[in-house]
């Protein structure tokens, strides 16, 4: 498996925070800092989808 580079935590309110990594594969991961062991893996663009969905209140059903 390729090095993962993260980037800096992005933190929302309270304690939601996670971070963002690719690989020289291009390949781009997202985790909850602190465990990035444990991380979801897709394309950059699907990631970003999400986390724009997320941040424009498209997924608060799972965050209650």
């Amino acid at each position: 498996m390729s090095e993962i580079q993260w980037e800096e935590p992005f933190c929302g309110e309270g304690n939601s925070c996670f971070r963002i990594g690719v690989d020289e594969l291009g390949n781009a991961y997202i985790a909850v800092r602190g465990q990035e062991d444990r991380f979801v893996m897709d394309s950059r663009d699907a990631l970003r989808t999400m986390i724009l969905d997320i941040k424009a209140g498209k997924a608060d059903h799972l965050l209650q």
